[in-house]
């Protein structure tokens, strides 16, 4: 629970968490490697110098470190895994759903686990997703167009393929699709990332949510476009939110256009950890505001009451999370207990923690 110098709570759900494994012994392929530097070098471009990892550290942190630096200094109350395979690259997958889902199992309360689908695996693929909603009891999936299979080295989201994978996601209750469409990571396709396939698929499918992982960067003002007609379209900020550190005046401009076309009720904070870490981004981008300049030309506040809905009521609305009901599970639950949290909650509740 992030608690402001004015007493306020702002309880908070990263909505884009990896629990990865890009150790040297799990690359198969030269684009692992590749993968993982160029993670790093985001993580060292962005990160405060004080909160920089080793790239030995980065490569592999273990589920003890995440839960750690998630919910220690209760920054963050919840987690959304958003899995990447890259199993062309990585032996055992870089960031599997049954991975993400073991840690899951260790913290209940803690995190939403989202499985994933590839066109490109046809029938058998289509059998995983089935599978990975039989085990996990799937509210989203994360997709990544621009995976390379063999030969193949993207897919679209509008795609014949893709829509029967879409129409079973509709019918499975799967509401929420995360697509990445970010910046280009190496040796990935920039054309795979492209934004332009959003807007047929949310066109074809007004009950499903499509939340644009990265809102497009560097292509925002497709992505604005595209969502501003789109109602069921929706800005993930990772990528986004860590331009606060060192272009605060660029993190203006973005949050001002997402905020003018989108409006404040369809924008998810993601820390993208462990690519950053929460515990200083959280601080960050509650700390951000707007110039004069941006208030007047885009007519948009980025206010307490803005910035609640984007750590954590938006989220809470896509993935039906009872935001009180947890904060009160949490406390007689005795789930902030291992991280020490337990006084920090019997101060947001007002009441005293319950009895082990």
């Amino acid at each position: 629970m992030y608690v402001t110098d004015e007493g306020e709570e702002i309880f908070v759900i990263d909505g884009h968490v990896h629990l990865w494994d890009a150790s040297e012994e799990n690359i198969v392929h030269e684009g692992g490697e590749q993968f993982i530097q160029c993670f790093y070098d985001y993580h060292t471009g962005f990160t405060p110098e004080e909160e920089q990892w080793t790239l030995d550290e980065y490569r592999k942190y273990g589920k003890e470190r995440m839960a750690e630096d998630l919910f220690g200094n209760a920054a963050v109350d919840m987690g959304v895994f958003q899995p990447t395979y890259l199993s062309e690259f990585y032996e055992d997958g870089f960031n599997t759903a049954e991975d993400n889902a073991e840690l899951a199992e260790e913290y209940p309360e803690r995190f939403v686990v989202n499985g994933t689908f590839d066109p490109r695996d046809g029938e058998e693929g289509m059998e995983y997703l089935e599978e990975l909603n039989d085990a996990y009891d799937l509210q989203g999936v994360k997709l990544y167009t621009a995976e390379w299979r063999g030969d193949s080295k993207g897919w679209r989201l509008d795609s014949e393929r893709s829509f029967e994978f879409l129409q079973r996601c509709s019918e499975l209750g799967i509401e929420n699709i995360h697509a990445h469409k970010g910046p280009t990571i190496r040796p990935l396709n920039r054309d795979a990332f492209d934004v332009a396939d959003v807007d047929d698929a949310a066109t074809s499918f007004p009950e499903l949510n499509f939340v644009v992982e990265h809102v497009g960067l560097p292509r925002l003002d497709d992505f604005c476009w595209i969502a501003a007609q789109e109602p069921n379209v929706y800005g993930g900020l990772a990528v986004a939110a860590p331009l606060a550190v060192h272009r605060p005046r660029k993190f203006g401009e973005i949050m001002g256009e997402l905020l003018f076309w989108l409006g404040e009720d369809r924008l998810l904070f993601g820390s993208d950890y462990a690519l950053w870490n929460p515990d200083w981004l959280v601080e960050t981008f509650m700390e951000a505001e707007l110039t004069d300049e941006q208030r007047d030309e885009y007519g948009v506040e980025l206010d307490v009451d803005t910035k609640r809905k984007i750590l954590g009521e938006n989220a809470a609305e896509l993935y039906d999370i009872d935001i009180e009901a947890k904060k009160e599970r949490f406390r007689d639950d005795g789930v902030t207990e291992e991280f020490g949290l337990a006084d920090h909650y019997t101060a947001s509740t007002g009441a005293a923690p319950a009895d082990d």
